[in-house]
């Protein structure tokens, strides 16, 4: 496809399986993806997603049933579960941790992970989300970043929610930019990135949203959200009554790959984030869903502790 378009061409996988029970129940099911998907070198990618079992057995006749059929259509790799491509769901929870799933991450059974192995699949990545509970703790090393910056000429604002629409055509120029050297990149256009972003429409404080810019030019932004499942266990578990939130998750950080000019504004999104939600009243962030080799990791570790682990799986299905 010319124009790879993921809202209509990643929604639609190329094939669909079910494994049933002699009464007909359903067990297991996911869909497989080989006529557009990510690129990944030396490799012709299936991607197997839309993945959901109930036992073992089941869902071991089938993975070997979608990845017979990726092997058929030419496939060297079997890559899940990814409903697609990475702009949307993928990966597996590995270990859980203690704290409760929050908004927009993975959510999937203990058991999952083991079927994927138990099928001859192996981690092709890994990824964490972090928890920063103490939102007072300073980040010397980016407040002493931020001073630079500043002096350089790159300025800080919140995002402008009554000009939304342009704010996401200048956060998808960055994050095309930022994320093209990611494992599994794939283009998307504005409007399937904007769709994405205008479903968090009702979730946004703008106070939450900074946008970098530099002689007129976005260069960088943090993109963070209250948690609303928060909010929805505290009502579910005091009978209708709702405490202060208290945490906020930042989703994206993404920066111009101009990384000498711009290196270490990461580092002060993250800490003005931090800083912004706790004048807000916030008590914790999450940082979330971080690739392990990712550079945000260092970043992440100089306030936070790793609360919870994820992985994409892969198998080969020939040489």
């Amino acid at each position: 496809m010319s124009d790879p378009d993921v809202s209509a061409a990643h929604t639609t996988p190329d094939a669909q399986y079910i494994v049933t029970d002699a009464s007909s129940r359903l067990r297991a099911r996911c869909a497989t993806w080989w006529s557009s998907v990510p690129l990944l070198a030396g490799e012709t990618l299936g991607v197997i997603g839309l993945y959901a079992a109930s036992d073992e057995t089941s869902a071991r006749e089938l993975l070997d049933t979608a990845c017979d059929r990726l092997r058929t259509e030419g496939c060297t790799l079997a890559v899940g579960p990814m409903n697609g491509n990475t702009w949307f769901q993928y990966r597996l929870v590995t270990d859980p941790g203690t704290e409760p799933p929050f908004f927009l991450e993975p959510f999937n059974p203990p058991e999952w992970p083991g079927h994927f192995t138990g099928s001859g699949f192996m981690e092709l990545a890994s990824y964490f989300s972090a928890l920063n509970s103490d939102l007072t703790q300073r980040d010397v090393r980016a407040e002493t970043r931020a001073l630079v910056l500043f002096d350089s000429g790159i300025t800080m604002r919140d995002i402008n929610l009554s000009d939304l629409d342009a704010e996401i055509g200048r956060i998808y120029e960055v994050s095309v930019a930022s994320f093209q050297r990611n494992l599994l990149y794939t283009p998307i256009t504005l409007g399937a990135f904007a769709s994405q972003y205008a479903r968090l429409r009702d979730y946004l404080d703008p106070r939450l949203v900074t946008i970098a810019e530099h002689e007129g030019r976005t260069v960088g932004f943090a993109f963070a959200i209250p948690d609303p499942m928060e909010q929805q266990r505290e009502g579910m578990t005091q009978g209708g009554v709702v405490g202060p939130e208290r945490t906020v998750i930042i989703k994206t950080v993404a920066i111009l790959p101009e990384r000498e000019l711009y290196s270490g504004l990461g580092s002060v999104l993250v800490a003005r984030t931090h800083a912004r939600a706790h004048e807000l009243g916030f008590t914790r962030a999450i940082h979330a869903l971080i690739h392990e080799s990712n550079h945000s990791r260092a970043v992440s570790e100089r306030t936070a502790c790793v609360m919870r682990r994820y992985a994409l799986f892969a198998r080969r299905l020939r040489p």
